[in-house]
């Protein structure tokens, strides 16, 4: 049988490749004598010496005999604890100590990542999967995603890393794909897999601290290589539906290293995303002491709605060096950075750098889709192409208006731009001051590649058949993103708007209209308050590389109250809850006023320790360990343009979310703010809390559930708010039968405001969520002023 991914090194250094998946490998060397190693996790390690010249090729095979394990003879008593248990106390004692052997190194690094189908249906979600465009064969087998890369890697500990992309490859793609190894460290306690994308509390090492609560093991027995001996244990979880691996893990005697292992988990160990996942890994001695992994292979399997994909990700270390000494300067703002001319290798350039051949399927998808693409890339804005591309989209038909919209993308020899229009049944809604009201989006957007911006267009037309009220407005955004000669990141966001729109009185507009519609219609009570204005509005977003948003707002507004003028509902008539169209809990009538308003607002937001990938041309941005700090002024000017408002207030905001691992993931955001001054206020200004007041969640870290939507907002000098949410992500629930099966999850948290010993409220909340992938529910109580609220 072949063995797919061995390992073939030089001995004694660190320089090898790994076979394919049909078990064929190829590298070059300098005219010399070598003696080459031959690895596989379970079959022994074979040693062949080569002489190799300048003029003819070596074809070197090996034949791995199946790894045969001794077993000392064992008495085990009843009661006694199997032999493998002090081993890995002994790899759990070591465990600190060989996470921190050295304190960095540097390495080349190459990758690979494949994804085939095995099964692709002829419609997903009622569409109609047009396979030749996906890449497979009429049977819906093929290989959709095919890319390699080479790397530098540079780590010095404890947290310090950087990697250079030298080169990157994506078939049928001129892309710069994405590379970011998966460094999976079992010395760690907590292993973290693709950043948490498949389970956010991570999973237990076998050898982390407190593993032998998680874990049962069984010594298989013991084996010889380099003259050392080698224990293979089993490793089994002692509970399902707990972050998890179980598989074979080979820890050497006296030392009590990781050797190798070759380890899984499954959906039962609470993956998200995979159904199974399988990770091998063989360690190598790098220096006169220190071992680091030499090849590392993940394999696969991913089924849903009738689509069965498999995969692997291939990643071979080699050329370590130990303990180099950076420059001060040298670990920067940047995690990855690519190289300018990261996708412009030839074809013989990877022929000859990769540590692993293709396989001959990964030939042809390299041929043919690099094949389809250059003649696209050719013939970009050619005639015959454009007619295509067009066709391809399909005839526009007036129906789609009304039922799903539609986007398109206009093709021309002088560039393209996209264009659409929204559903206007989709947006067709109901309240009481307007009735029925539809309202439509028309959106036009267009790329400048020479001036690095986009410029998007979106006009808006709403009409209310109750009131018979036409609304409309004009929204215009240009984005300009670039690197600068200094190499930093340049964004800015300019915004435009003006015209006549319907609005709420929290101009967060808290209050979904369609949950607005089903509460009104269903259950006579209308939550949503709008008032009408007139209005031009300006808005600069300044984005800097370290982390630094500049935000500057100027508005004029007319501010024109509607009121009901209907009340058509299903409810039962005698229990109607319907109130008039203005925050009555809060003001009265008399306070609905026709006004004018001219607010200028300035705000800054920080995240301390922002880093960043840098593509050829642009950065990305990857977040921080640190929070959000954000700072808000905003004045009411009085008498500019006829403005009748005079206020100054302010707001300090701290939020973030933090991923806890096996405890879970937690939300915060905490405020705190007040008026400075409060001479003319008029209700659309006040401080006002988010609340749905409907029977739907208010959105999460940002708002309430229970509290009425303007009862409480004001005018304080001082206020303070704050929100946690908990994501237990299985902690918990995995204990419970069903909910472990269903996967789930438990949820907790709190909200609360502040502002005198006779104005405060808080709520406390426990729920479940991952129902069905997509529904949460919450179980929530509500305290005002200390006292259980009713309303």
């Amino acid at each position: 049988n072949q063995l797919p991914f061995s390992s073939i090194m030089i001995k004694g250094t660190s320089k090898g490749v790994t076979a394919n998946n049909n078990a064929i490998y190829s590298f070059s060397v300098k005219p010399g004598v070598y003696k080459i190693l031959c690895q596989h996790i379970g079959y022994e390690t074979i040693e062949k010496e080569i002489k190799c010249s300048s003029e003819e090729n070596v074809e070197l095979n090996f034949v791995l005999k199946v790894q045969q394990l001794m077993m000392k003879e064992l008495v085990i008593k009843s009661g006694d604890e199997n032999p493998a248990y002090e081993i890995i106390r002994q790899a759990i004692k070591k465990r600190s100590y060989y996470n921190n052997e050295v304190k960095g190194f540097i390495c080349d690094l190459y990758s690979k990542d494949v994804i085939k189908l095995r099964n692709l249906p002829e419609k997903f979600m009622g569409q109609k999967i047009e396979k030749k465009e996906v890449g497979v064969d009429s049977s819906g087998k093929g290989i959709i995603y095919l890319s390699e890369a080479v790397s530098k890697i540079y780590k010095d500990y404890p947290d310090k890393f950087k990697m250079d992309v030298l080169s990157s490859r994506v078939s049928g793609s001129n892309s710069f794909g994405f590379t970011f190894p998966a460094f999976i460290n079992m010395y760690d306690n907590n292993v973290d897999v693709f950043n948490g994308g498949i389970n956010p509390r991570g999973f237990v090492s076998p050898i982390a601290d407190g593993a032998i609560h998680y874990y049962k093991y069984k010594i298989l027995g013991t084996f010889i290589e380099n003259g050392k001996m080698i224990n293979s244990i089993k490793v089994t979880p002692r509970r399902k539906f707990e972050p998890l691996f179980s598989g074979v893990i080979n820890i050497s005697d006296e030392d009590f290293r990781i050797y190798s292992f070759e380890l899984m988990v499954t959906k039962s160990s609470q993956l998200e995303i995979l159904d199974t996942l399988k990770i091998t890994q063989i360690h190598v001695p790098v220096g006169q002491e220190s071992w680091r992994v030499k090849n590392q292979v993940l394999y696969f399997n991913i089924k849903f709605f009738n689509i069965d994909a498999i995969g692997n990700s291939l990643t071979v270390y080699s050329n370590y060096e130990i303990n180099p000494t950076f420059n001060k300067k040298f670990f920067d703002r940047i995690v990855v950075k690519y190289d300018t001319a990261v996708n412009k290798k030839t074809s013989n350039y990877w022929d000859t750098i990769r540590p692993i051949p293709l396989e001959y399927d990964e030939q042809k998808d390299y041929r043919v889709k690099d094949s389809i693409m250059r003649y696209n890339l050719e013939n970009e804005f050619a005639k015959n192409n454009i007619d295509s591309l067009k066709k391809k989209q399909g005839k526009l038909k007036p129906f789609k208006i009304f039922i799903s919209g539609f986007n398109r993308t206009h093709y021309s020899t002088k560039g393209n731009f996209d264009w659409g229009v929204q559903p206007l049944l989709l947006n067709t809604q109901y309240n009481l001051a307007e009735g029925v009201v539809t309202e439509g989006l028309i959106y036009f957007s267009k790329a400048y590649r020479k001036d690095k911006l986009r410029l998007t267009v979106k006009p808006n037309l709403r009409y209310g058949f109750s009131n018979n009220h036409f609304n409309s407005w004009l929204d215009i955004e240009i984005r300009k993103r670039k690197i600068n000669q200094e190499n930093t990141l340049n964004r800015v966001n300019w915004f435009l708007s003006g015209g006549k729109k319907v609005v709420q009185y929290n101009n967060d507009n808290p209050i979904p209209q369609l949950f607005n519609s089903i509460s009104t219609l269903f259950y006579g009570k209308n939550a949503m308050k709008t008032y009408e204005k007139y209005f031009a509005e300006f808005n600069v977003v300044k984005k800097y590389e370290s982390g630094l948003v500049f935000k500057v707002n100027t508005s004029y507004e007319n501010r024109l109250p509607i009121f009901n003028t209907t009340q058509f509902s299903f409810y039962k008539k005698d229990n109607l809850k319907f109130s008039e169209n203005y925050p009555v809990e809060k003001v009265g009538i008399d306070e609905i006023v026709n006004h004018q308003a001219v607010i200028a607002s300035f705000g800054i937001n920080y995240k301390p320790g922002q880093k960043y990938i840098q593509l050829p041309n642009s950065k990305i941005p990857m977040g921080s360990k640190f929070p959000v700090i954000g700072l808000t002024y905003k004045k009411g000017f009085y008498g500019v343009l006829g403005s009748d408002v005079d206020f100054d207030k302010w707001n300090l905001d701290v939020y973030d979310d933090k991923n806890l691992n096996l405890i879970g993931l937690i939300k915060y955001k905490f405020t705190i703010g007040g008026f400075i001054n409060s001479k003319k206020v008029f209700i659309q200004d006040y401080k006002h809390f988010n609340s749905t007041a409907v029977r739907a969640t208010a959105s999460y870290v940002n708002g309430f559930q229970l509290m009425s939507s303007y009862k409480n907002s004001n005018t304080a000098h001082f206020y303070s708010e704050g929100h946690v949410e908990h994501h237990f992500n299985g902690l918990l629930t995995n204990k419970l039968p069903l909910l472990k099966k269903w996967n789930w999850n438990l949820v907790a948290g709190a909200n609360a405001y502040f502002i005198n010993t006779n104005d405060n409220y808080a709520e406390y909340f426990i729920g479940l969520e991952n129902i069905f992938k997509i529904f949460r529910i919450d179980f929530v109580s509500g305290y005002q002023n200390k006292k259980y609220n009713t309303s």
